[in-house]
């Protein structure tokens, strides 16, 4: 195959990937919890974005990473709102990047499912007591996800606080190097579950309403945008949660309109997680009717979900189901898999993605 769909460059933007196989966020829990070293990347995340940089993707995606303090999926994970933080990530991207990969870092708040244990091996599940390190968490309503600590709602001036840190995490990541941000609007976080009627119960400006509801979101993305006209803006958002009442694909595409006209430019489609019990059949390309029932609503798409042959990676897109695939626990496995599938898809270009010092390689 000379020009395979997996392997061809596209723009966004401006940002010239060099293929549409791209690496989505994985958190790491690998950050120090406390002190002036809260939320700083270090050596772990230099290697593991590094590899992934030199694999071959046409961009990686930084793993979740908080606005403020309270937003961190866990104590242990990345955050992106002091001058130490944004300094660190300055300091490993051209390294990460040196390879020809794109970079993109996911700003996120958690709402209702921060303060929880890392998901790493042997790690208690549930909330983080304010004993061991923990804090009070907030959302759109005074709803718990199930299993969690109960949530306090957020005042309309909260809300608002929370779009400027979003902003401000934007401008940092824009000094700190990164060539595109992706907002974090899926899995039951925080912007998820100011969209979905089944955590968002408020009766002011940012509840009700399907608008009202995507209000948040919005007003983020138009407020990066006027801040930064030429920066890629990606949005990751659950288009389906599996659950008579939720949020589904009839609404995100709805907000996928939305958010092309207020200057986004990619959506990245996901499902789930913001129903503890919602039945989901996880299966091979198990969320790829989701990327393909929002792409053609004004925005390239990206699919996601046990994705794990170059040929059915090939398919999605030949196809035209989406625009981009990612990989993301196959990456873990073989952070050089878009090098071996452009090598098992034939690609007349597959040798210049190899670094020189691994030309002796066999994919």
């Amino acid at each position: 195959m000379a020009t395979p769909h997996l392997f061809q460059p596209i723009s966004i933007r401006g940002m010239e990937v060099r293929n549409r196989l791209w690496v989505p966020p994985m958190c790491q829990y690998s950050a120090v919890a406390e002190g002036p070293e809260q939320g700083v990347p270090n050596d772990w995340h230099l290697v593991h974005w590094g590899a992934l940089g030199r694999g071959g993707a046409g961009l990686v995606v930084v793993e979740a990473t908080a606005v403020v303090p309270e937003g961190r999926i866990s104590p242990n994970c990345l955050g992106l709102w002091n001058d130490a933080q944004e300094a660190a990530f300055a300091r490993m991207l051209p390294i990460a990047k040196a390879h020809g990969a794109r970079f993109a870092i996911q700003l996120g708040h958690a709402g209702r499912k921060a303060s929880t244990y890392p998901w790493l091996r042997d790690a208690p599940g549930g909330s983080v007591p304010e004993s061991s390190g923990g804090w009070p968490t907030v959302a759109p309503s005074p709803v718990a996800f199930t299993g969690l600590a109960d949530p306090r709602a957020l005042s309309t001036a909260e809300v608002r606080d929370v779009i400027a840190a979003f902003i401000a995490a934007t401008d940092r990541a824009v000094r700190a190097g990164f060539d595109a941000v992706e907002l974090h609007a899926a899995h039951g976080y925080l912007i998820h579950e100011f969209l979905s009627p089944l955590s968002n119960h408020r009766d002011d400006e940012f509840g009700g309403t399907p608008e009202n509801r995507a209000r948040l979101l919005r007003e983020i993305v138009r407020g990066i945008r006027a801040a930064h006209p030429e920066l890629p803006i990606l949005v990751r958002v659950s288009g389906d949660e599996w659950t008579a009442g939720g949020f589904d694909t009839a609404a995100a595409a709805q907000v996928v309109e939305w958010i092309a006209e207020d200057g986004a430019d990619f959506v990245d489609a996901s499902s789930g997680g913001n129903v503890a019990d919602a039945r989901i059949p996880v299966g091979p390309s198990y969320q790829v009717w989701i990327a393909q029932r929002l792409r053609g609503h004004g925005l390239p798409v990206g699919a996601v979900g046990l994705i794990t042959t170059a040929e059915q990676a090939e398919g999605i897109l030949a196809s035209g189901q989406a625009d981009v695939i990612s990989i993301g626990r196959a990456a873990l496995v073989n952070p050089a898999l878009p090098l071996e599938w452009a090598h098992t898809l034939r690609d007349e270009y597959a040798a210049h993605l190899v670094p020189a010092q691994y030309w002796r390689a066999r994919f």
